[in-house]
């Protein structure tokens, strides 16, 4: 479209008497030859939005430059629909971070009015990917987290394809004897009927369900929207069309025979949890060994689990799931039951239920590590443990040891989605957790690495049967708003009311494979012949794929590397050597908001910088150091998400590929013999503002140190 522009000037929330805006406007309207320049008192108030409408109108202004508060805000007063809206952050950028009425905050303004021109001049107004859509939803287990989606999802008044590999629906709850009662402070009764039957039935006289029983997904294909699954059940073979898949295929217990110390396989009244919940549907609580009924139950709480050699993690149903078998136990009173555990955890109103145990004089709780189970000589067997409350070694006979083995998800035991992807046929899961999904954990609790896939219940996270419903209900609502997003060709998440999309000009395509290795996402493939091709339905619109690419062909609509190396060569800088000029590339995501924060507070930060903010830290291409340094820049800093074990990046890998593409700029600075330290990275946390301003002063002094760009002026 041929634009024409229109900047308009806040002079509120102090920006009006901070710096002199009639200045500002008349150097923008020469300087950067923009037709319409206008100030008003209130622009997100009803006569600002209307002078801009009206402009729009009768002026025929389609790109707009909004200069007042921060982007993160006032997005729905700002919206003009059929027109570019860029957003100048003066009120936090210029204003409240830096003295007001000094030459610092005015040349502040000037230099962050100009980058949003600038971005405004090399942006378009974006155009959705549309394509043929299905907004069928797949949900792989027939479980009762399964059959929650399912339910969720055809309540809804979609349709819901489930997938059981059994020939019955319930998973392990068909399994269970009782269950623990989900409502009440958990007084009488402390176990109820699990009522499976129920669901089942339910899911099975469904209409906009369609069940396949004794089934399992051969290959997945395709992207979000237009996933291509192949079912298989009863010999059967068919292709659905799905939108998006819900997970919950559920878990198996850790294997018991892998615990010798614990006597399973040697002793034949060493059993599991689940074991005992079968032993308890046929009746009475009695030993495998001689039928016996079990007068002294032993409880060994952690079996493998929060154990390096084994599962470093908690199974988090084990111990009230214990604590509901002892009152099987408790069914015949002549029995005792006997829970030696590391820790007790029942979170929430589990607590109750727990106290309500401690209060049966036939349940005893000790803490304490077992650290074998041998034979008593008389049939019996003893518990050694060490460490515990008794003070000393100690040996505890019983007659029946019931493990609480952990949970093991199915996707560590096997793929279960069969992806098509070249990143492999699994999800990404965990490095320290193998088999639970890698997603932002913190941020979207429900996602995977492969958009349009939603992980549930126990291949998410371990969690006991009624965290698993309520968790599946969940992960079923955010499959259907990524159906409609992907109908409307906007992004799934984060970015979920992004409509565009990479366009690459692959006539330019060397095939260096960098963007389809780095997508963190698996949204590029490659042809037969090694080119790298998009499917943009997995693609979340990061950018990191534009940083990989060395021959800067990836671009969005509203975001590219020529404009965010323009907005750098448009940066002021100062005259006097002494006094450096710093960028800070800035991710939207937590470091922005951190900033953000910093100016909410009106804390002051070095009037050295100025900010850039990027989709994600992953987008930053190399390209924009020599755009910087060129310019005569002293020092680019990046400020990234957390990454490591517990990374807060809510595009998983960005923050960290930007500090890996780190390492070779310092190296080629060096062969330029520009000092390494002039280009760094910090990571922070979006609760981690109150840092901030001494992380950039720390970068600055040490830029003032090394001294001034020996490029500047030329």
């Amino acid at each position: 479209m041929d634009k024409k522009y229109g900047l308009y000037i806040c002079t509120g929330c102090s920006i009006g008497d901070s710096i002199n805006v009639e200045k500002t406007a008349t150097k923008s309207k020469n300087a950067l030859k923009i037709p319409i320049v206008k100030s008003h008192f209130a622009l997100c108030g009803k006569e600002g939005v209307e002078l801009i409408k009206s402009d729009i109108a009768t002026e025929g202004v389609n790109t707009i430059i909004v200069a007042a508060c921060s982007p993160r805000i006032k997005f729905e007063e700002f919206n003009f629909p059929g027109c570019l809206v860029e957003r100048v952050p003066l009120r936090e950028l210029a204003i409240w971070i830096q003295e007001p009425k000094s030459e610092d905050s005015q040349l502040a303004a000037d230099d962050y009015i100009r980058m949003g021109v600038m971005k405004a001049q090399k942006g378009f107004i974006p155009e959705p990917f549309l394509f043929e859509t299905s907004k069928d939803i797949l949900v792989i287990g027939g479980g009762i987290a399964g059959m929650s989606a399912a339910l969720e999802i055809a309540n809804a008044g979609y349709t819901a394809h489930l997938v059981e590999r059994e020939n019955e629906l319930g998973g392990f709850m068909n399994k269970l004897y009782k269950k623990i009662p989900t409502t009440g402070q958990y007084k009488e009764p402390l176990i109820v009927d699990t009522e499976i039957d129920k669901t089942i039935k339910e899911v099975e006289e469904n209409p906009n369900i369609k069940v396949y029983k004794s089934a399992k997904v051969e290959k997945t294909d395709g992207m979000p929207g237009s996933f291509d699954v192949t079912i298989s059940s009863n010999g059967n073979s068919e292709v659905v069309k799905i939108g998006s898949i819900v997970l919950t295929a559920g878990w198996r217990p850790y294997d018991a025979s892998k615990l010798e110390h614990l006597g399973y396989g040697k002793f034949k009244d060493v059993i599991t949890n689940i074991e005992l919940e079968e032993i308890a549907k046929k009746g009475n609580i009695v030993r495998p060994s001689d039928g016996k009924d079990a007068r002294k139950v032993a409880f060994i709480q952690c079996a493998g689990q929060r154990d390096p050699n084994h599962l470093q993690y908690c199974s988090a149903m084990c111990c009230a799931t214990s604590l509901k078998q002892a009152k099987y136990i408790r069914q015949n009173s002549n029995a005792v039951a006997m829970i030696f555990y590391k820790d007790i955890r029942t979170p929430g109103k589990l607590e109750y239920y727990y106290k309500e145990a401690q209060n049966d004089p036939g349940v005893m709780l000790t803490k304490g590590d077992v650290v074998g189970v041998t034979d008593a000589g008389n049939g019996n067997m003893f518990i050694e443990l060490e460490d515990s409350l008794f003070g000393k070694k100690t040996k505890v006979e019983a007659d029946l040891v019931v493990l609480a083995t952990g949970v093991v998800p199915e996707t560590a035991l096997d793929p279960v989605l069969n992806l098509t992807y070249r990143q492999g046929a699994g999800l990404p899961d965990l490095e320290l957790f193998n088999g639970f999904a890698d997603s932002n954990f913190i941020c979207f609790q429900y996602e995977t690495r492969r958009t349009g896939i939603f992980a549930a219940g126990a291949v998410r996270q371990p969690m006991n049967g009624t965290e698993a419903q309520e968790d599946a209900r969940g992960a079923a609502l955010k499959a259907i708003q990524c159906v409609e997003h992907i109908v409307k060709g906007m992004a799934v998440h984060p970015r979920a009311w992004d409509l565009t999309y990479p366009d690459p000009m692959m006539t330019k395509c060397t095939a260096c494979k960098r963007c389809t290795e780095e997508c963190p996402f698996g949204a590029i493939d490659e042809d037969e012949k090694g080119t790298p091709f998009y499917k943009i339905g997995r693609c979340r619109r990061c950018g990191t794929c534009m940083g990989a690419c060395p021959e800067r062909i990836v671009s969005f609509k509203d975001f590219n590397v020529d404009m965010i190396g323009t907005m750098m060569k448009n940066v002021s800088v100062p005259s006097e050597e002494d006094e450096p000029r710093i960028i800070v590339l800035v991710c939207e995501n937590d470091a922005y908001p951190a900033i953000d924060t910093v100016a909410q507070n009106h804390i002051k930060i070095n009037p050295a910088v100025r900010f850039i903010q990027l989709r994600c830290l992953g987008s930053t291409n190399l390209v924009w150091v020599a755009d910087a340094f060129s310019r005569g820049i002293d020092g680019l800093l990046l400020l990234g998400c957390k990454f490591g074990d517990n990374y807060q990046c809510h595009f998983a890998k960005g923050s960290e590929l930007a500090n890996y593409r780190l390492g070779k700029v310092q190296e080629t600075l060096d062969r330029l013999m520009l000092e390494a330290d002039r280009v760094q990275m910090f990571q922070v946390a979006i609760d981690e503002y109150s840092k901030l301003p001494a992380m950039i002063d720390e970068f600055v002094d040490r830029v003032k140190e090394i001294g001034p760009n020996p490029y500047r002026g030329f």
